[in-house]
C-alpha cells in the first residue's frame, strides 16, 4: 500500500485540516502518516484557540515517519510560523521526499490574512520552491503573484508568475466568485484548464485541505498530475455533492461518500 504524509494543523470539528487529511487519503486509497503543526479548537462557526507545537517537536514527528514509513508523497497544509517552515523545509531536503503538494493556506475565506508577512516570506525562500505542486485559491494566487485576478486570462498569468518564481506546478483554484469552479494547472509553460461544476452547498469547511490531500493520494498511487487533479476534482464533487449538513455554521462534507461496504455502512 503506497503512503502519504500530511503535515498540518488539527481541527477538533473534523471537518478540515489534519482530519480532513486522513479520511480523504483513506477514502483515496492510501495509508496516512502526519506530523501535527498545531492544536486547534475550532467548529464549524470559526476557530476558537490555536497551540503550535515547536519547531524541534515538529521535527521529531517528521523523523519518526520518514525513518519507519516513508510516504510516497507529502502534503503540506497551514503552517503559520517562521520557525515551523524551516523546520519542515530542512527535513524535507535531508530525506529527499517526492510528490510534494503544498496547500499554501494564508488567506481565510473572510479576506483573513492566516500567517504574518515575515512566515510568507520564509514560505516563499524555503518551502515553495521544494513542491511539486501548490494549490493556491484565487487570493492566496494574489499574494504569491503579487498581481489582482479578476479573468480567467489573470489566472493564466498568475500562475505562470507563480510556477516561474519557484519552478513547479501550480493549480490555481478557481471558485471565489471567479471562474466558476474551473481549476488551471500551469506546468513548465503549459496551460491546461480542468472544468468543474460548482454545487449549491454551503457546507465547503474544508475543500482545500480535501483537494490537495486528494493530489497528493494519486500522486503516490503513480498517476500523472494530470490524472492525479482530475481524480481529485471528482472525488470533492462527489464529496459535496453527498450533502453532508452538519454544525451551525459552514460545516464539513462527507469524505466517505463513495465508501461501501458491510462495515462502512451509516446504517445499523
Amino acid at each position: 500500500m503506497k503512503t502519504v504524509m500530511t503535515i498540518a494543523g488539527s481541527d477538533s470539528s473534523g471537518g478540515a485540516g489534519i482530519q480532513a487529511d486522513i479520511k480523504t487519503m483513506l477514502a483515496n486509497g492510501v495509508f496516512a502518516t502526519c506530523a501535527i503543526t498545531a492544536l486547534t479548537a475550532q467548529n464549524t462557526t470559526g476557530v476558537q484557540g490555536i497551540m503550535e507545537v515547536t519547531p524541534e517537536f515538529l521535527e521529531q514527528e517528521i523523523d519518526s515517519v520518514f525513518t519507519d514509513i516513508r510516504p510516497d508523497a507529502v502534503k503540506i497544509g497551514m503552517v503559520s510560523s517562521s520557525g515551523l517552515i524551516r523546520s519542515i523545509a530542512r527535513k524535507l531536503r535531508q530525506y529527499a521526499a517526492e510528490n510534494i503538494v503544498v496547500d499554501p493556506v494564508m488567506v481565510a475565506t473572510s479576506g483573513a490574512r492566516l500567517i504574518s508577512g515575515d512566515a510568507v516570506a520564509t514560505l516563499k525562500g524555503e518551502l515553495l520552491p521544494l513542491a511539486t505542486v501548490l494549490t493556491p485559491n484565487v487570493p492566496e494566487g494574489e499574494v504569491l503573484s503579487g498581481m489582482e485576478i479578476r479573468s480567467a486570462a489573470d489566472m493564466e498569468r498568475a500562475a505562470e508568475k507563480i510556477g516561474t518564481a519557484y519552478g513547479c506546478a501550480v493549480l490555481l483554484k478557481g471558485g471565489h466568485s471567479l471562474n466558476d469552479a474551473n481549476d488551471l494547472l500551469y506546468r513548465e509553460g503549459d496551460v491546461k484548464w480542468f472544468p468543474g461544476k460548482r454545487i449549491l452547498n454551503n457546507n465547503t469547511h474544508g475543500t482545500g485541505c480535501t483537494l490537495s490531500s486528494a493530489i497528493a493520494s494519486n500522486l503516490a498511487k503513480g498517476y500523472s498530475l494530470d490524472a492525479s487533479v482530475r481524480r481529485a476534482k471528482d472525488y470533492i464533487s462527489g464529496a459535496l455533492g453527498a450533502m453532508l449538513n452538519l454544525g451551525k455554521g459552514s460545516g464539513p462534507m462527507d469524505h466517505a461518500w463513495d465508501l461501501g461496504g458491510t462495515y462502512a455502512s451509516h446504517e445499523v
